[in-house]
């Protein structure tokens, strides 16, 4: 029997039995849709981590510093001594200093608990920000430490409406700061957000946290490759000075996202395998209906034993039958995977497309299930004697 006939017979004995052909796919439309559900959501996740590790900046390395309680400390002209006895390798630095502040407008009684960076000029270029309106920070608010600052869209409309903050005070833990600049807008502004920052030079920050000691350095690489032998040269004049690697460590921003792409690709693998496990019963139940339907066809496979049908002929229909089952279960599964991932990426405001290895994977699964699970019954029906089978009731 040709290829095309056996497909024919095939639809036609799945479109007799509508209702129990559905059911029988339920298991692989849901288990195909879980494949792709899961690994385009996954996939949307892993972009948006690896969109804010880049507009971090991959090429950035942060250096931490323990205290020990003595003289023996970084400062930030021991670091961009370094960085300019490497030319070759490194390009910026700025020191890092973070504080908890209460901010509010200067005549305002409103404030707000936030997070304020003391910061150089090299920040703006480290972390690829955009000043909207005035100017970032510069050496020399840094060096006569000046009360100025730069602020995100989020506290311009907080406290000034929007393109009233230039000129205006924000205090900072009661001393007043003018602010010089507003950034770009990148996250609507709300809170919590990229938009929610302020920033000041860490000269000055470092007097408002009453600590002389800075903790934390960020360095930007000329070549993401040359990684290796940033960080050795780091090393080399870090343990000069220190004496010791055990006070400081360096961890580069590429390193964090390739562990965080291993743990990830992990998470996704489990989730496939979870959702691996609803094919599986479809193809269970496939085997039952296939099982079914042998014993319903016994006396149709008699009869075609009797005209000269061989053991192949019959093997192949209901290999075949059990495939397009499980073929067209994968299609609908696919469809059905495709649109809840596109509300999920809606619904989570995150940009998740289904994906193309996942909706591959997931059907050339879905149709060897099939034939897998089909084959047991195939090969009963193929076994049977046409005699018995044609007296079969």
């Amino acid at each position: 029997m040709k290829f095309t006939k056996t497909v024919q017979l095939a639809f036609g004995s799945i479109l007799s039995n509508k209702l129990r052909s559905l059911l029988t796919m339920l298991g692989i439309i849901i288990g195909v849709g879980a494949v792709i559900i899961l690994v385009s959501i996954m996939d949307g996740i892993t972009g948006q981590v690896t969109d804010a590790f880049e507009s971090f900046g991959m090429n950035n390395i942060t250096v931490s510093m323990v205290s020990r309680g003595s003289t023996r400390y970084i400062e930030p002209d021991d670091m961009y001594e370094i960085i300019d006895k490497n030319p070759d390798l490194f390009t910026y630095c700025t020191p890092n200093v973070s504080l908890r502040a209460t901010v509010k407008a200067k005549n305002s009684s409103d404030s707000e608990n936030a997070s304020v960076t003391g910061t150089n000029e090299a920040y703006d270029k480290i972390n690829q920000l955009t000043t909207e309106q005035g100017r970032f920070l510069q050496f020399i608010d840094v060096e006569k430490q000046l009360k100025v600052c730069v602020i995100g869209t989020y506290y311009e409309q907080e406290f000034f409406g929007k393109g009233k903050a230039l000129g205006n005070t924000v205090k900072i833990n009661g001393v007043p700061f003018t602010v010089i600049g507003v950034l770009e807008e990148k996250a609507d502004s709300s809170e919590n957000s990229s938009d929610q920052c302020i920033y000041i030079p860490y000269t000055v920050a470092s007097k408002l946290s009453n600590n002389r000691f800075i903790s934390s350095y960020t360095v930007t690489l000329t070549d993401a490759n040359k990684l290796e032998k940033a960080k050795a040269a780091l090393e080399k004049n870090l343990t000069k000075i220190l004496g010791s690697s055990d006070f400081y460590s360096i961890i580069a921003t590429q390193e964090i996202l390739e562990e965080l792409n291993k743990i990830m690709g992990t998470m996704k693998a489990a989730l496939v395998c979870i959702a691996g496990i609803s094919l599986l019963v479809g193809g269970i139940g496939i085997m039952n209906i296939m099982l079914v339907t042998v014993t319903e066809r016994t006396k149709e496979i008699g009869i075609r034993k009797s005209l000269g049908a061989k053991k192949k002929h019959i093997l192949s229909q209901f290999v075949v039958e059990a495939a397009t089952i499980s073929g067209v279960g994968g299609i609908l599964g696919i469809l059905f995977g495709a649109i809840v991932s596109f509300v999920a990426g809606k619904l989570m405001n995150v940009t998740i497309l289904p994906s193309l290895f996942a909706i591959v994977l997931a059907f050339s699964v879905s149709v060897a299930i099939g034939i897998m699970f089909g084959f047991l019954p195939a090969k009963n029906a193929a076994n049977l004697n046409p005699i018995d089978a044609l007296r079969f009731e």
